[in-house]
């Protein structure tokens, strides 16, 4: 935002000058002396209007451009980055070396061609090298060994697409920002090696650039923590450029993904969760992982617990577990900030989890012996 200022300035200085010249060819005057007030008339409106348009066009020809451009660059794989560049110096080369055969031909031939093969051989170059860029590259790797020559051309580490082989798990942005994916890893339960596409990663950059504050905070918190998964040794992450032409959304793409490489996706998305599974996708969602290792607690078992707060009904409160299952005590309000011993009554299964309904120990104590006094 700050080169703004300079670059309207500099654009009012460059149309003030084409202003002043245009008008300088109109009225014939060749110095500054022979300017006449007629013809300053005419230059003078010309000039500041020149000025005005360079004050208004120059962040538009300037600096939109470059941000657009900017934005493109950061969503194109390094790979055809290269690849585009490479070709375009040899289109230029290309170029440059009829350049001067070119010119030799009777006017306007001579004149025109030249600049005509700068723009086909470089759209040439840039076209062919990313459009064949596998093979082209591919035509100057090397073997290391002898198996290598003798591997087929169609195995999963020369295909472009995957560094290695075996079971890949597909990281979607959700389970990323959410962070147990990286305590999960560390545990070493996870057999497969972690793919993280490149579709997921712009999301998550573009999260992370988010103008509010809370997507920003989450944006950052999913590059740490693919960060910390790249920093674990006992962990092996990639990322893999591949993006189903068949697909927009980000969900969807994930899924063709998931079908074309035999691959599971790994998600805390409800939604993503049931498609995936319909499309025979298989899917391992992180909160359904922390239900199944959750302690298992039966009615008519007593825990100690702390009331929190109230709860949605009258005199209820409500608790937490150490894994975060939430406990409404029937009769708790009266216990508010209070550390209390509680029975179960009743357990319920959620989609989002386990709900535990509970009521003060003491008092079902009570009721009991004056039920078995009477």
């Amino acid at each position: 935002m700050r080169w703004e200022p300079l670059f309207r300035l500099l654009g009012m200085l460059v149309f003030g000058a084409l202003g002043w010249e245009i008008s300088r060819m109109m009225t014939g005057v060749e110095r500054l002396e022979q300017m006449t007030l007629e013809s300053a008339k005419l230059m003078v409106p010309v000039t500041l209007v020149s000025v005005l348009l360079g004050a208004l066009l120059t962040p538009w020809i300037t600096l939109k451009p470059a941000r657009a451009a900017r934005s493109n660059l950061r969503q194109v794989p390094v790979a055809q980055l290269l690849a585009g560049t490479i070709g375009l110096a040899m289109g230029l080369i290309i170029a440059a070396l009829l350049a001067y055969p070119l010119s030799l031909l009777p006017d306007p031939f001579g004149t025109i061609l030249p600049f005509v093969g700068v723009i086909v051989f470089a759209y040439l170059g840039v076209t062919v090298m990313v459009l064949r860029q596998r093979e082209i590259f591919s035509f100057f790797r090397f073997p290391r060994s002898q198996e290598e020559e003798e591997a087929p051309k169609d195995a999963g580490k020369d295909n472009g697409l995957l560094p290695q082989e075996g079971p890949l798990m597909l990281l979607d942005t959700s389970v990323i920002i959410d962070g147990r994916i990286a305590d999960v890893a560390e545990t070493g339960f996870l057999w497969a090696v972690l793919a993280v596409p490149r579709f997921v990663l712009n999301e998550l950059q573009y999260i992370a650039d988010s103008p509010d504050v809370l997507r920003r905070n989450r944006g950052r918190r999913g590059l740490e923590m693919l960060d910390r998964l790249q920093n674990n040794p006992n962990v092996e992450i990639i990322f893999i450029d591949k993006d189903p032409k068949d697909a927009k959304q980000v969900d969807d793409k994930l899924i063709s993904l998931g079908l074309e490489l035999g691959a599971a996706v790994v998600t805390n998305d409800y939604n993503l969760n049931r498609v995936a599974r319909l499309q025979g996708v298989q899917v391992l969602n992180i909160n359904e992982l922390a239900n199944a290792v959750k302690s298992v607690v039966l009615p008519g078992e007593e825990m100690q617990i702390k009331v929190i707060q109230e709860g949605k009904e009258v005199n209820q409160g409500v608790g937490y577990l150490d894994d975060g299952t939430m406990v409404v005590i029937e009769n708790g309000r009266r216990y508010l900030g209070q550390e209390i011993t509680v029975q179960v009554t009743k357990v319920l299964q959620t989609n989002a989890g386990r709900l535990i309904f509970a009521a003060p120990a003491q008092p079902v104590k009570e009721s009991r012996q004056r039920v078995s006094s009477k």
